[in-house]
């Protein structure tokens, strides 16, 4: 028996490869299925089955190409009503995997359909559960997300749900039973959880607060739904995708990967109403870009921030990489539903500065050359764009809160007149910010390279008392 953990960073999503006799299942597959088709292929296994834990939300799931490419059966739990064929399993079903057996827990909370799949080993023992996002390392999955999709289906109703899942489905497992969650610390599906992404599930009895047994159903339902931001404005649209189906992968590959000259680049983005992308690391972008790009790095979470920030799966999309990029940024881009990029700029930037065209720049400032501005002249317009319990956790004195994630909805808080400073953690996120807000028309901005961190570094500006934000929830 082989279990192995797909984990990919950028979405902190964790997808499982399970293997006994030959014989191999997918859980919770990103679009791009040939990390798991080559894993099958390499270990001489056939992928007999694909088990999707829920309707996904912040991805678009693998499972109807895995399944078209290898034969796979697609299973979902009770109460899932996908548009195309899969199988959708009873409550304590069990799949016969080689010389193991996968069982179908129904777990609704997160989703009406929520489902855990439990691993029996080859002797009978219970060894392993992969929880989707019903439970995490330290929190569990958000249950406000369904409500976006079927308006009857309150957040408080699906809590209550996943009270009762968690009391009567999940505690009563053993303790050495070892939990796969379906995400990690950075998603957008919980509130809490841990940078581990596995552990045992007694030790999480122990110290996952929605464990604990003293809570009440009430008091429980009031504890999940405390802190709890609106989600990304792509879930509702990706969780349609996944029940009703989608283009295959390989299609929009070919579509989207045409390389566009700088003349034909101009051309596209002045005849179409495209969005001109640029994935470039941030002081790079600072110092050269196509006038009214948007910068989101690719090195970053570069997905979750696109379907933040660009409310519109069908915006066509100019893309700008460095050299090499492109059809990995293609494919980052399918993977939360964005299908329709219209090609790339081929050379690159360079490219373009050769054709005679236009480039824009952003004034980039040292932490320390802000820190002694902003201590000469307190009343200095800067903005801190970090969410707002980073903020509350820790922040400069005088300086306010516009967190990205809202960014499109709280611009009237900028004084197009006057110059705005603004830093994010690490230098990411601020020019995310300013790249957005020059399109925009707001041209009197400049970013602060290294954000908060190298501000702290420097010392020399006044900081609120930390907290930790595991205690303002």
């Amino acid at each position: 028996m082989k279990v192995e953990q797909i984990y990919t960073g950028c979405l902190a999503e964790a997808a499982y490869y399970i293997e006994s006799e030959g014989e191999a299942a997918i859980i919770d597959p990103l679009r791009d299925t040939k990390p798991y088709i080559d894993r099958a292929t390499k270990e001489g296994a056939n992928i007999k089955y694909v088990f999707e834990t829920h309707f996904h939300a912040d991805f678009v799931s693998g499972h109807l190409d895995l399944s078209a490419k290898t034969g796979a059966t697609i299973v979902f739990g009770p109460s899932a009503k996908p548009a195309y064929t899969a199988y959708v399993a009873q409550d304590g079903e069990d799949f016969q995997l080689g010389k193991i057996r996968i069982r179908a827990i129904h777990t609704p909370g997160h989703t009406m359909e929520s489902t855990c799949f439990l691993l029996i080993d080859e002797t009978g023992k219970e060894t392993a559960i992969f929880t989707g996002d019903t439970l995490f390392i330290g929190d569990v999955g958000r249950p406000d997300l369904a409500q976006h999709v079927i308006s009857d289906l309150t957040e408080e109703k699906l809590a209550g749900y996943l009270y009762e899942s968690l009391r009567n489905k999940i505690i009563p497992l053993p303790n050495d039973l070892i939990v796969y969650p379906g995400h990690g610390a950075g998603s957008a599906c919980g509130k809490k959880m841990s940078k581990e992404t596995t552990d045992t599930l007694g030790n999480q009895k122990m110290f996952n607060y929605a464990l604990n047994l003293k809570l009440t159903k009430e008091q429980f339902i009031k504890e999940i739904l405390t802190g709890l931001v609106p989600p990304p404005s792509y879930f509702p649209q990706n969780v349609l995708m996944n029940i009703k189906g989608y283009e295959s992968l390989d299609e929009v590959m070919q579509r989207s990967s045409q390389a566009l000259p700088p003349e034909a680049f101009e051309a596209a983005a002045n005849e179409t109403e495209a969005l001109v992308l640029d994935v470039r690391e941030a002081q790079a972008f600072a110092k050269g870009f196509i006038p009214n790009a948007i910068n989101i790095g690719i090195e970053g979470q570069f997905a979750s921030w696109v379907g933040t920030l660009i409310p519109d799966l069908k915006q066509p999309i100019l893309l700008v990489t460095e050299a090499g990029k492109e059809e990995e940024t293609i494919t980052r881009l399918a993977r939360v539903g964005y299908d329709n990029c219209i090609g790339y700029l081929q050379g690159g930037v360079q490219a373009w500065k050769e054709a005679g065209k236009e480039l824009d720049t952003v004034t980039s400032i040292s932490a320390e050359a802000f820190s002694n501005l902003l201590a000469g002249n307190p009343s200095l317009a800067a903005f801190d764009v970090r969410k707002k319990s980073e903020y509350d956790s820790e922040h400069v004195i005088g300086v306010e809160n516009l967190p990205l994630d809202f960014l499109n909805e709280n611009m009237a808080q900028i004084n197009p007149d006057k110059t705005c400073y603004m830093h994010c953690a690490g230098g990411y996120r601020s020019m995310i910010a300013v790249s957005i807000l020059k399109a925009r028309g707001f041209d009197n901005l400049i970013d602060v390279a290294g954000g908060f961190a190298a501000i702290k570094a420097v010392g020399k500006l006044p900081l609120t008392e930390y907290v930790c934000p595991s205690t303002m929830l």
